[in-house]
């Protein structure tokens, strides 16, 4: 027997770059599916917000995306990172601390088989992309000097709230048992509250807009929604935060709900408007990519279908049924409808996911044997009080997001609105992207020069006209 020891290959041996505790196809894959969500946000939202809305706000309503995304890198990596993953403070709070060392971002991470580094990436671009969903509730009319003081706030005392509640390891609805696999709760459910709050406190959009508001370029718009839609496979396979089995099942998962959901939003607009809604057809994939987010590595393609025909059904009867009828619903303009598509989904969700989830599928993914079993599983193994408190979980969940973010937001619209006004002038309103930034997203036949300048030259062009003809 031969006593020489055993080398690896040169690719797989550890050194100081490779620690022997990471795993370089792990890491690879969280920093390419991190990618893959931070795209979705710029350019995936910026184009379809540039898209969907009128050509006077495309500039403005970009703008508020790209801003947003650069404002949260910022603040994630000096405090908010620390605030949602860092050391406990408060059972729904971490202790606020930078996230640049070396010696820091170097280390393991509080799981995964990576650095703290590609963490701190990974769970920023899911913070950049909550605050840019909440941007679409309050497009057309909210002060940009406003949002620039929103985003940074809403960050720190709400969101890293919520991240630190529900997937912080010491996080009390963590520790209770709730099941959010990606953000159903955490992003989604908490963007559609908060923009909807925020919409109440800024007002509404001129009337005119507001009774039509035309998207200025639908295949925009369309483009937009591909880059969300196919970035979705890193939103929900980062998060076992591994390249394992479970990943691979998110994202077929993901899709299949998914289209599940646009077909059965397209077959409601055209049994019921005799129409087959492009704009729809993006609210039922909107849908159903937030409705599959909280479960989608822990059901199985069945119940991603099941999902997908709920989300296409439910929210489109909340945004076309209900919100016609309530006068509540009506006096708050949330332009994106993100109350419907966000709130409304990712609640349904995270009650569907206390239905159908997979004990096997939970163990994988928890690494927690016997805790999570959802109702339909609690039936067939005879754990039917186990099955009961997974959906009521679900539900306590719900109710903290709701209420925190309803008490959150409106304190910091009002705070806001101490130093400057939330929503901009009626003149502004009206000129739009010109007033607010002094640009115009299309500059057809002189259209991009400013009012002021282009008058100007067109008066000295007469007078130089004139005198030649002297």
């Amino acid at each position: 027997m031969s006593n020489s020891s055993f080398h690896l290959p040169l690719n797989l041996a550890p050194d100081q770059a490779s620690p022997e505790w990471m795993s370089k196809g792990d890491n690879a894959w969280q920093l390419t599916a991190a990618t893959l969500v931070g795209m979705q946000s710029v350019p995936g939202l910026l184009i379809l917000y540039g898209g969907a809305v009128k050509k006077k706000w495309a500039v403005n309503s970009a703008f508020m995306a790209l801003y947003a995304f650069a404002c949260v890198l910022v603040c994630w990596v000096l405090w908010g990172y620390r605030l949602s993953f860092g050391t406990q403070l408060a059972p729904f709070w971490g202790v606020p601390n930078v996230s640049l060392e070396q010696d820091y971002l170097l280390g393991q991470a509080f799981t995964g088989k990576f650095p703290n580094a590609t963490m701190v990436y990974f769970q920023f671009v899911f913070a950049a992309i909550t605050l840019i969903l909440i941007a679409g509730a309050v497009l057309g009319r909210m002060n940009f000097y406003a949002w620039m003081m929103f985003v940074p706030l809403w960050l720190t005392f709400s969101y890293t709230v919520g991240a630190f509640s529900i997937w912080s390891p010491n996080g009390f609805l963590t520790k209770k048992g709730i099941i959010d696999y990606s953000g159903g709760y955490v992003i989604h459910l908490s963007s559609g509250v908060a923009g909807f709050t925020a919409a109440y406190w800024v007002g509404p959009r001129l009337t005119r807009d507001r009774e039509r508001f035309p998207p200025n370029n639908i295949i925009l718009m369309l483009m937009g929604a591909g880059m969300l839609w196919l970035g979705w496979t890193g939103f929900n396979g980062g998060d076992p935060y591994a390249a394992n089995i479970d990943a691979s099942l998110a994202v077929l998962n993901t899709h299949i709900c998914t289209a599940t959901s646009l077909l059965t939003w397209l077959m409601l607009d055209l049994a019921f408007f005799r129409k087959s809604s492009v704009i729809g057809a993006v609210q039922g994939m909107t849908t159903g990519l937030v409705c599959i987010t909280p479960a989608a590595g822990v059901v199985q393609g069945w119940a991603a279908i099941l999902m997908g025909i709920c989300s296409g059904s439910i929210p489109w009867f909340t945004m076309m049924v209900v919100h016609k009828r309530s006068e509540l619903l009506q006096k708050v303009d949330d332009t994106m409808a993100i109350l419907h598509t966000h709130a409304i989904a990712g609640s349904l969700g995270g009650i569907l996911t206390g239905f159908f989830a997979v004990p096997k599928l939970n163990r994988i993914f928890y690494g927690v044997p016997g805790q999570y079993v959802g109702l339909f599983y609690g039936f067939h193994m005879g754990r039917v009080s186990t099955g009961f408190r997974q959906v009521g979980i679900q539900l306590l969940g719900i109710l903290f997001v709701v209420i925190f973010n309803i008490i959150s937001t409106s304190l910091i619209c009002l705070f806001i609105k101490l130093f400057v006004p939330l929503r901009m002038s009626e003149e502004d309103m009206e000129i739009g992207d010109e007033a607010t930034h002094g640009e115009e997203a299309y500059a057809i036949c002189g259209d991009g020069d400013r009012f002021e300048s282009s008058k100007y030259d067109v008066e000295l062009a007469v007078t130089k006209i004139r005198s030649g003809r002297k």
